[in-house]
């Protein structure tokens, strides 16, 4: 029995190892399925494609970090092993992406500007000397090392947002936000490629303002202009730009898309090698690609502290790209993608690429498209796409070498298309929902002045901004009851509901805590039509002129209220502002009992603003908290309520909301759980029943006891308050302050 039980334990244990294996390594998972004859022919096809603009685009994107070219093919290679195994999407090409390697540049530029390492021009070149010449050797050397570092911090970050199962926090990244950052993205990726394709030289500038600096220099310098470039330029986007068109025009007619930046790279590497163009026009070209591999090189620790602010931040955008895309295709093809695995594979593929000195990979929308569209089943066509990188790595590099710089420049921009187009969601946006197209606007104009760094942070926090500006100023209304049902809508959306007599409903669309206790009140006073407090105020300076007309003999006291003596000249009415009178009055020191119908005309000329309600509903079925401010706050206004004769009752409540009123002691002989409804109908039919019955015991006078026990007048100021109805959150400051 002992065995069987220990087989048992083992089998299970066994299980569970191979069930966190395959959690870890989700290839464990997939290619035990894989369908050979099915799909492998698919995925040869899509792999050859995709290896073939993953070629192009890892050198072309190389120009954006400011590194060698050559760069960029490890770049397109390394990451893709890694993520075989690691990954969960089965469609994603991995590699570089404008955007990430716009912002990796950015960081680049400013670790290693070109004028760290001028020198001096007799000495270098054996000219005059009249100027300073750059240390290209050193200054590559150092950018690559930068590079690769940022991309092992990043990697780093990735992997520990990985385990520390914090994907969700890309869910902070809304649509609006991240169009608003990709256009952005776009039109700096735009401006660095433009002095480019005109084969202008201008400073590296970098931060704020930066992208206006370079137009500024560029345009500057126009005249400088290589004609030879910025014909292969114009016409590399040209036609690139029509043949995509057309395969997107065109895509369920065409088996495969026609891999156009392929055939431009290589009639354009054609002409310029026939044409010398490089010697006859001075053409800006590729010059030398690294044949083969580089040896893996540490990361530069000491660069960490430097370029900690700028990884997280990457680390990021690249993860929320790649996971975007993922999930477009997870979705299209029903499977699941782990939010947190990906940023593990991510990472481990960041740190294994960073040792052979590449840049941050994600994944491309426009490759991943092709992959997909040429019939891409798994991540094989990602592994079959690396080798035909490695090919080109280890023996087509010395072919590209006449390609001129601006036909890469041209095929970045020609990429663009998609993320220039999102400009047109802002129309839509603005219709649909108006923050979230103020969201948009704002991020794209701050990313475009700020820096893409800046601009995301600054794009997130206002994003942050309009959620708690939303609760903090929510939507209520008044509502009222559709005739002959238990329904209630609101009365300024709605003709033909009506209020129940006598009852006011207020409805807060909002969890209610410090932020916004002042936008319930406010919106209270709206519903009510008066301020519970001035009501109370005045009633009680009505009494006290009443009390020393009594005392002068000009008013009579009666249990059925307030009458003149007859034949005397009412003096009662008499301006607020009335002096002090510090006449010592003979008082009775018998309780005087006063009845006063206070909706009626008084004798006293004092401006009582009408209650026209005798109850109050608070619907908060919207109401998902309650913080210790706007727990003291409602009772506040309970008790503001009840001492003009206004009962406060609350409906649709949440469950949790009665047991958070418990933990902060809200409930006592005034305020009893009796007052609580499960639906607004519930409570009217409450109050009617109530109002029924209390009919008989004189709802219209209210008895006022005026105890006459001291030849003091009854004190009052306007303006003072008692202690206990003192503002919440001033009593909160007071108690900090103590």
């Amino acid at each position: 029995m002992g065995y069987v039980h220990h087989l048992f334990s083992c089998r299970c244990s066994r299980k569970r190892a191979f069930q966190i294996a395959k959690s870890f390594l989700p290839i464990l998972e997939w290619l035990p399925n894989y369908r050979v004859k099915e799909w492998l022919i698919s995925d040869v096809i899509s792999g050859v494609s995709t290896g073939l603009v993953a070629t192009l685009q890892g050198l072309a994107y190389a120009l954006l970090v400011a590194v060698p070219v050559g760069y960029g093919l490890y770049s397109a290679f390394f990451p893709i092993l890694t993520y075989f195994f690691l990954g969960t999407s089965r469609h994603i090409s991995v590699g570089p992406f404008p955007v990430v390697s716009l912002m990796v540049g950015s960081v680049v530029l400013s670790m290693a500007p070109d004028d760290n390492f001028l020198i001096d021009g007799s000495n270098a070149t054996g000219t005059n000397g009249t100027g300073t010449l750059i240390d290209t050797e050193s200054r590559d050397a150092q950018r690559v090392l930068i590079a690769s570092t940022l991309t092992f911090l990043v990697g780093i970050l990735q992997v520990i947002f990985g385990v520390l199962q914090i994907g969700f926090i890309v869910r902070y990244l809304a649509d609006p936000l991240v169009g608003g950052f990709t256009t952005a993205a776009a039109f700096q990726v735009l401006v660095s490629q433009l002095k480019i394709v005109l084969n202008v030289s201008t400073k590296n500038y970098n931060g704020v303002l930066s992208i206006i600096y370079t137009l500024i220099e560029t345009f500057e310098k126009i005249g400088t202009t290589n004609i030879a470039d910025l014909i292969a330029g114009l016409l590399t986007i040209f036609v690139c730009m029509v043949v995509k068109e057309i395969n997107d025009r065109f895509k369920h007619k065409i088996p495969i898309p026609i891999p156009i930046e392929v055939i431009v790279t290589i009639v354009a590497t054609g002409i310029s090698y026939a044409a010398n163009l490089e010697k006859k026009y001075n053409a800006g070209i590729v010059k030398s690609i690294p044949r083969g591999f580089l040896p893996p090189e540490p990361p530069d620790v000491s660069l960490f502290s430097q370029m900690i602010a700028a990884s997280f931040s990457i680390a990021i955008v690249a993860y929320a790209i790649a996971v975007s895309v993922g999930k477009v295709y997870a979705t299209k093809y029903d499977y699941a993608i782990d939010g947190n695995q990906e940023f593990i594979a991510f990472g481990f593929s960041n740190i294994f690429s960073g040792a052979f000195s590449c840049f941050v990979a994600t994944t491309a929308l426009s490759r991943t498209a092709v992959q997909e569209s040429t019939g891409g089943k798994t991540q094989v066509a990602g592994i079959i796409s690396a080798g035909i990188v490695l090919i080109s790595i280890v023996a087509l590099g010395k072919l590209l070498e006449p390609l001129q710089k601006s036909v890469l420049a041209a095929v970045v921009i020609a990429n663009l298309k998609g993320m220039f187009m999102q400009v047109f969601d802002v129309p839509r946006l603005w219709r649909q929902n108006k923050v979230d197209a103020m969201i948009w606007v704002f991020t794209c104009v701050a990313s475009i002045i700020l820096g893409l760094d800046l601009g995301l942070l600054a794009g997130l926090l206002f994003g942050l901004l309009t959620v708690v500006l939303r609760v903090q100023f929510p939507s209520w209304g008044g509502f009222g009851n559709i005739p002959g049902t238990d329904i209630y809508k609101k009365v300024k959306d709605y003709k033909n509901v009506i209020e129940p007599e006598g009852v006011k409903i207020l409805k807060f669309s909002s969890p209610i805590f410090y932020a916004n206790i002042d936008g319930l009140k406010s919106s209270l006073k709206s519903t009510v039509g008066f301020d519970a407090v001035k009501v109370y105020n005045k009633r009680l300076k009505a009494l006290r002129k009443i009390q020393k007309l009594i005392k002068k003999g000009k008013l009579k006291a009666t249990k059925n209220g307030i009458i003149s003596e007859p034949g005397i000249n009412n003096e009662a009415f008499e301006t607020d502002e009335e002096p002090d009178d510090n006449e010592d009055l003979q008082v009775p020191t018998k309780e005087v009992e006063i009845q006063v119908d206070w909706n009626s005309e008084l004798p006293v000329k004092v401006n009582i603003p009408k209650v026209p309600i005798h109850s109050l509903i608070l619907d908060f079925g919207a109401v998902t908290f309650l913080d210790i401010v706007a727990v003291r706050s409602i009772k506040t206004i309970i008790r503001e309520f009840e001492r003009i004769d206004v009962r406060v009752y609350f409906a649709s409540y949440q469950d949790n909301l009665i047991s958070q009123l418990e933990r902060s002691a809200f409930f006592d002989d005034i305020v009893r759980k009796d007052i609580f409804f499960l639906t607004v109908h519930d409570a009217v039919l409450y109050i009617r029943n109530q109002m029924t019955y209390s009919d008989n015991q004189d709802p219209i006078f209210e008895k006022i006891s005026l105890m006459q026990e001291s030849k003091e007048p009854i004190e009052f100021t306007e303006t003072s308050r008692p202690d206990d109805e003192l503002d919440v959150q001033e009593e909160a400051m007071r108690r900090l302050a103590s």
